[in-house]
């Protein structure tokens, strides 16, 4: 059970029938009390009452001796609420057979489309596509998890006029040689090549020209040579997608090309619906809402002034299939916050022509951006982009180094294995334990301490209750009654029963931030309370209960950790 919301559901008919209409209590941890509401404020000066005495007064009439042994008003109108050891006792076992932890399956189940991660084809990926990647993937695991149905999308840039120049550097190449060269993984050393020659040789770039003429006409040699570097390069991105360890597979992939049929379907519609308006040669679509500095009205270009279709046709065109036909009532496009106004403008362009109406809503999961140590983008001392494999692969060495210092008993495989999950699970961490709107610096030391809010400290503390469990020779009575003696028991019981409303908001607000700093506190809690709580020297009944709040802990470590796209390692 939701401790929240139990307290919640309590107090709302006393508050209702003050206000004369429903509430929300606002239930909330404390630091005065196990909880509070704040709820008597608002309502105060909207009925222009003390607050203090409708709080008094929802306390007189609210139902609570079961739960709380203290209820109490404070300062300007706080509600105070201290639950009562019993009923906490009674809600943690309950939890002990859980599968879920008290998290329910969603009794309202949506399609929701996830379009995520993006690379280009005949392009490496670069630190850039962690954050979308990442974020991306915690969407789908928690969503999965809960009860939705779940399209995973991964909108790759595979279509458009540098294909010309990479093909004719394919045909240079010869397929055979074209395909070694990419098969190396040197996606960037490729296309460096074809961009310097299209630069330098006046008959190659009119020859790249001529082929995506004859791309875009269907010339099936053409497509063939096409196909091949698309192939190529979705063999790279899966073998990133495995060492980053996220759940995207070939079957995710759908590409810009995928709606190239649907892009004359859009404009034209967009023209029937009269909101095609010709601006400098091309057609625009002019939103309602959006100016430019000037205070001119700001253009949404859907086809070019050549005839070609840019980003906003075909993100269009991919939104009307995805509630069209795939059925999605909530989609979410996790790109960075630089591309802000162009989903906007996408969304509103979508609404008015009514092909996104409730209960379908699209959202942008923007983000920004990974910095480096002097504070700007981070950048290779090359000065170009870091690789995202470069990146990954120097966590997973720094994390395996770290590992056999602090275990030199480790074999190569053992130290290997828990090198990736403590090396990738930091670099994941380190993204969604920050607010994905804000900055932040790509730090190696904090990323991978064993202390503070890290992915190695909650991974730390996963292994030492296992490590306690080995000791011991046993396992954790599901049955056992739950005896809270000390203020270390209950603090963690309290922290146990959090579970739940922090996936519930997460659900809503997809900040990830906020499950990762439950489940430090968690954490936190676990260690105060192993630091001053015998477990194993315990006597029978209060070992058995402190053994139990020790699984709880490890279970629900490990489900909030996977959900974040983190493994939990039973050895460090």
């Amino acid at each position: 059970m939701d401790l929240e919301r139990l307290l919640a559901d309590r107090l709302a008919p006393a508050f209702a029938a003050v206000a004369g209409g429903p509430v929300d209590p606002l239930v909330r941890r404390s630091p005065r009390a196990d909880f509070q509401s704040d709820a008597a404020l608002a309502l105060g000066r909207r009925l222009g009452r003390p607050p203090r005495d409708i709080a008094a007064e929802v306390l007189a009439d609210a139902v609570l001796d079961d739960v709380c042994v203290s209820a109490e008003v404070s300062g300007p109108g706080f509600l105070n609420l201290t639950v009562a050891d019993a009923a906490l006792a009674d809600l943690v076992s309950g939890l002990a057979g859980d599968a879920r932890l008290g998290v329910p399956v969603t009794a309202a189940p949506q399609t929701v489309v996830v379009d995520y991660s993006a690379p280009n084809v005949a392009k490496e990926m670069h630190v850039g596509h962690l954050r979308s990647t990442v974020i991306g993937d915690a969407a789908v695991r928690l969503l999965d998890w809960l009860g939705h149905r779940v399209v995973r999308v991964n909108h790759l840039g595979d279509w458009g006029t540098p294909f010309g120049m990479l093909i004719e550097h394919l045909v240079d190449l010869g397929e055979a040689g074209a395909a070694h060269e990419l098969s190396m993984g040197d996606l960037d050393g490729f296309y460096r090549e074809a961009r310097a020659k299209f630069d330098s040789d006046e008959t190659f770039r009119e020859r790249s020209r001529l082929r995506v003429v004859a791309l875009q006409g269907g010339d099936e040699q053409t497509l063939r040579w096409w196909r091949l570097l698309v192939a190529q390069s979705e063999r790279y991105f899966l073998t990133v997608y495995d060492l980053l360890d996220v759940t995207l597979s070939e079957d995710d992939f759908r590409g810009e090309s995928a709606y190239n049929d649907l892009l004359a379907g859009v404009v034209d519609d967009l023209d029937r619906l009269g909101m095609l308006v010709p601006s400098g040669g091309a057609d625009c679509v002019f939103p309602a809402g959006f100016s430019g500095r000037d205070g001119e009205p700001t253009p949404l270009i859907v086809r070019k002034s050549d005839g070609g279709y840019g980003y906003p046709a075909t993100d269009l065109a991919a939104l009307r299939q995805r509630v069209g036909e795939l059925g999605a009532t909530r989609l979410l496009y996790v790109v960075g916050l630089p591309q802000r106004q162009h989903f906007a403008m996408v969304f509103a362009v979508a609404r008015a022509a009514g092909w996104l109406c409730p209960p379908a809503r699209a959202e942008h999961l923007g983000f920004g951006s990974i910095l480096g140590g002097d504070g700007r983008m981070l950048r290779s001392r090359a000065g170009e982009s870091v690789k995202l494999v470069g990146l990954l692969e120097e966590a997973v060495t720094r994390a395996t180094d770290l590992a056999r210092r602090r275990n030199p008993e480790l074999d190569a495989e053992a130290a290997a294995e828990i090198g990736r999950a403590v090396g990738i699970g930091a670099v994941k961490y380190a993204d969604l334990s920050t607010d994905r709107t804000k900055d932040y610096v790509l730090d190696w030391e904090r990323m991978l301490a064993l202390e503070g809010n890290t992915a190695p400290y909650l991974q730390y503390v996963y292994a030492r209750i296992r490590s306690m469990f080995r000791r011991a020779g046993t396992t954790a009575r599901p049955d056992a009654p739950l005896v809270l003696t000390s203020p270390a028991e209950r603090a963690l019981a309290v922290e146990l029963l959090g579970f739940a409303a922090v996936v519930g908001e997460v659900e809503r607000s997809l900040e990830f931030h906020h499950l990762a700093g439950y489940l430090h506190r968690l954490a936190t809690a676990f260690n105060a309370f192993y630091e001053r709580c015998p477990v194993l020297r315990a006597p029978d009944e209060l070992r058995e209960s402190r053994l139990l709040l020790a699984e709880l802990t490890a279970r629900t470590l490990r489900q909030g950790l996977h959900l974040l796209g983190v493994r939990t390692p039973e050895r460090m």
